[in-house]
């Protein structure tokens, strides 16, 4: 579902999209409309894309929103509420997202209003990129997100890079948050934000795959959170439970949670669950034999529900850092030692603290290294002696080597004012090309390095955008004649 990692701020049922059923949702950037029995969004809108929205009159019997959007004439999106309970209930539906894309609209207007203030002033400060602008954008070579992809005004605030989400806790007490209010009906009403929504899952992953199955194919949103606290799963007081329970098996889910992790141990070998006279490690039961179990029956349940809810509270917490953090050997074989180790039974040797020493040959370490061979030991300053001796007999065979007169002679007779060089006028290499051939050649160049750069990122072509912007021939075409 696209909503997975996004805030819905709206969800609004029975809203038909020409001619289909389906659900409205008003989410952090943007409005979509998903079709019933779906997972995929078919109409999706940017805030930033919209350019105002427009309601049906209060006379008129269909109760519509359309929204207008940016660019071409008559591009909008209509929107009608069917919702069963009648004209009042549809108005009321068709009110609330008025009014929610009421506050959203003008953020977002602002924004994109900064953004091209900003790519103005660039434009208008820097002659070269409004030169690039012209050649790439102006002339449909690439689009103007691909341009200003790469030049971008950079806001003060925003990250240089891609920055990871930081990992946050599941609170030990989330559940307490969760305070039902009474809606004046005779009935409870329950805030569910979205960390609490996150917490659940990651604490009860038996919740989060009913969720996944039943969510939006099944039921809505809000009618599983209902189902949630309705269930015995979430009052597990109770002495009856309903016989169509959703989360009847998530019970069982959890024994078996409780049993894989005795079966496992804690890791560490100093500590023996199954050594407690009152747990018995095959069930995760209190044993019959311990004295006053009849008296804890009733309390039973309530002690295998807390140390079920923190042992899932600490494996959502420590689920990304227990990959990477295995036991330390050096570590456990120090605990060990402590634990084995007695300070009465040692001996007055074992307190100096020092490794002894064996050698097995001691003569060895009593006289320096042996000579590798037997012949005379090398004199250094017989070498350099007769090295000298070699360089000054030396002599080079350079006779097919230009003298150095010659070489003067000739530089000079090729250097401005010389005799080979009278008639040839002193003008630099850039005073022979025109101004206008100058500004052309450094905008086809500065051209040409863009769009290489766009053309190399379109590598790995893996869509069908990708492989037009591959084929680049007409482009260079265009730029070569233009250049001759």
């Amino acid at each position: 579902m696209g909503t997975s990692s996004e805030d819905v701020l709206l969800m609004v049922g029975n809203v038909r999209y020409k001619k289909n059923n389906g659900t409205l949702y008003l989410m952090a950037e943007r409005i979509a409309w998903m079709l019933e029995g779906k997972d995929t969004f078919p109409v999706s809108h940017k805030y930033a894309d919209v350019k105002m929205q427009k309601i049906s009159p209060e006379g008129k019997a269909k109760v519509q929103l359309q929204v207008v959007l940016h660019g071409a004439e008559g591009s909008a999106t209509t929107f009608h509420f069917v919702n069963p309970l009648g004209t009042r209930a549809q108005l009321d539906d068709r009110n609330s997202v008025k009014e929610l894309l009421q506050q959203l609209l003008p953020k977002f207007k602002r924004t994109l209003n900064s953004d091209l203030e900003e790519k103005n002033r660039m434009l208008q400060e820097d002659p070269r990129l409004f030169e690039l602008y012209r050649s790439l954008v102006v002339s449909r070579v690439v689009t103007p997100e691909e341009f200003w992809a790469n030049h971008a005004p950079k806001r003060p605030g925003a990250p240089v890079g891609p920055q990871p989400a930081q990992p946050v806790g599941v609170s030990a007490a989330f559940l307490v948050d969760v305070q039902p209010q009474t809606d004046g009906s005779e009935g409870l009403k329950y805030n569910l934000t979205a960390d609490i929504i996150d917490s659940v899952f990651r604490t009860y992953p038996a919740v989060k795959r009913k969720h996944l199955e039943n969510v939006p194919e099944r039921m809505t949103e809000a009618e599983f959170w209902t189902r949630f606290f309705q269930s015995h799963y979430f009052h597990r007081d109770r002495l009856h439970t309903a016989t169509r329970d959703l989360f009847s098996d998530c019970a069982r889910s959890d024994d078996q949670d409780v049993r894989e992790a005795l079966a496992a141990g804690l890791g560490d070998p100093l500590v023996d669950i199954s050594s407690f006279q009152d747990v018995n490690s095959s069930s995760g039961r209190e044993s019959p034999n311990w004295q006053g179990a009849a008296g804890a029956t009733a309390n039973q349940s309530m002690i295998r529900r807390f140390n079920h809810h923190s042992m899932m509270v600490l494996r959502a917490c420590g689920r990304e850092g227990a990959l990477g953090c295995a036991a330390d050997p050096a570590a456990k074989k120090a605990r060990l030692w402590d634990r084995a180790r007695l300070e009465d039974l040692e001996g007055v040797t074992s307190s100096t603290g020092g490794a002894t020493v064996r050698l097995g040959h001691g003569e060895r370490h009593q006289r320096g290294p042996t000579p590798g061979s037997n012949g005379p030991p090398c004199d250094g300053q017989a070498s350099a002696q007769a090295l000298r001796r070699q360089l000054a007999q030396w002599i080079p065979s350079g006779r097919s080597m230009l003298p150095a007169s010659a070489a003067l002679s000739v530089l000079g007779e090729l250097s401005p004012g010389g005799s080979l060089m009278k008639n040839a006028q002193q003008m630099p290499l850039k005073d022979t090309v025109s101004v206008e051939l100058q500004r052309d050649l450094r905008r086809i160049y500065v051209a040409q390095y863009e769009l290489l750069r766009h053309f190399w990122t379109c590598f790995p072509t893996t869509s069908a955008q990708l492989e037009t912007g591959v084929s680049m021939r007409a482009t260079w075409s265009a730029s070569v004649c233009q250049l001759q």
